[in-house]
This record gives C-alpha cells, sequence and structure tokens, in this order.
C-alpha cells in the first residue's frame, strides 16, 4: 500500500530527533557535573564504570584536533539524511530505514552540539573488562543505528527499492 507524505510523520522525525538530542545532552550534562574532577565511578567493578573524557576526536578518540573536519562531515551527513528522508517511498517498509537516518543524525547533532560549544566531547561509559574506548549517549545511537543500517541494506532491501535515492542515468532521463 503505497502511502504518500504527511506533515505528521515529518513531526515525528523532528520529536524524536529532539528526544535523542535531549536524552544525549541530559546525559553528558550529568557527566559533567558528577564525574569531572573525579575518580571513575565503578558500576561493577574491573568490568563496566564511569569516567569523564574530553574527547577532541571522532569516534573513540580518532583523528585529535580535527574539529572542523568533524563539523562538516557533521553537516554533510544531515544534508544525506534529510535527503534520503524525503526522497524514500512513503511505505511502512521504508520506517526502520527513516528510524535509523534519524537516529544518526540525532547521534551526530548531539556530538555536534559539544564540538561547538565546548570544543570537545564529552564522554563517560568506559567498558574496563575489554579496555573498550570511552564513549556516550550519541555514540550508541550511531552505533546501533549503523549497525541497523548494514542489515537492512544487506539482508532487508533490495537494490531496485532504493535507486529512488541514487537514479541510474536511464531513469534520470
Amino acid at each position: 500500500m503505497k502511502q504518500n507524505f504527511t506533515w505528521k510523520r515529518a513531526l515525528l522525525a523532528v520529536i524524536f530527533f529532539l528526544g535523542l538530542i535531549l536524552l544525549d545532552q541530559w546525559t553528558k550534562s550529568l557527566a559533567v557535573t558528577y564525574l569531572m574532577d573525579q575518580e571513575p565511578f565503578a558500576i561493577f567493578p574491573g568490568i563496566f564504570q564511569l569516567c569523564y573524557l574530553e574527547n577532541r576526536g571522532a569516534a573513540f578518540g580518532m583523528m585529535q584536533g580535527k574539529q572542523i573536519l568533524f563539523v562538516i562531515m557533521a553537516f554533510v551527513a544531515f544534508a544525506f539524511i534529510i535527503y534520503a528522508y524525503f526522497k524514500l517511498p512513503w511505505e511502512k517498509h521504508f520506517h526502520l530505514l527513516r528510524a535509523s537516518g534519524v537516529m544518526i543524525a540525532g547521534g551526530a547533532f548531539g556530538n555536534l552540539i559539544d564540538r561547538i560549544f565546548r570544543g570537545y566531547v564529552v564522554d563517560f561509559f568506559y567498558f574496563e573488562l575489554i579496555d573498550f574506548p570511552v564513549f556516550n549517549v550519541a555514540d550508541i545511537y550511531v552505533t546501533v543505528a549503523t549497525a541497523l543500517l548494514a542489515v537492512l541494506l544487506l539482508f532487508y532491501y533490495k537494490e531496485e527499492e532504493l535507486e529512488c535515492l541514487f537514479p541510474s542515468k536511464k531513469e534520470r532521463k
């Protein structure tokens, strides 16, 4: 059943997006208030802890000090996600694809706020047992949504279903 665009659907996406950002910023505010300049707080000793870290790089601390590059990349990602959001058919079949895009945008925007206003991203979750890089709620959104996106693109959607995003030369004419 083919459905059409409605402002209600777009408003729900905006509310979801803003909710993700608010949750991310609230948890980072808690980390700044309660973890900054403190010893790490062990939730499960030797396994998982909360510890304050100022990340001036990308995911997991890569590419330290390249803030302007990250800002540009975030805006390019937003532009593509908005393009894809409105270009995809408005059928139930594409809801998960849209949701993963909104989650990626929410996570990227949450970290972008930190980069612009703090000059770094606040990270605070640490899996000590496996020495996993310190991360935050926005990173969880991006990671989970990217994994979902990969599964959807590899196993759920057919190539021709996504032609609307990148039409072939024949279709453009």
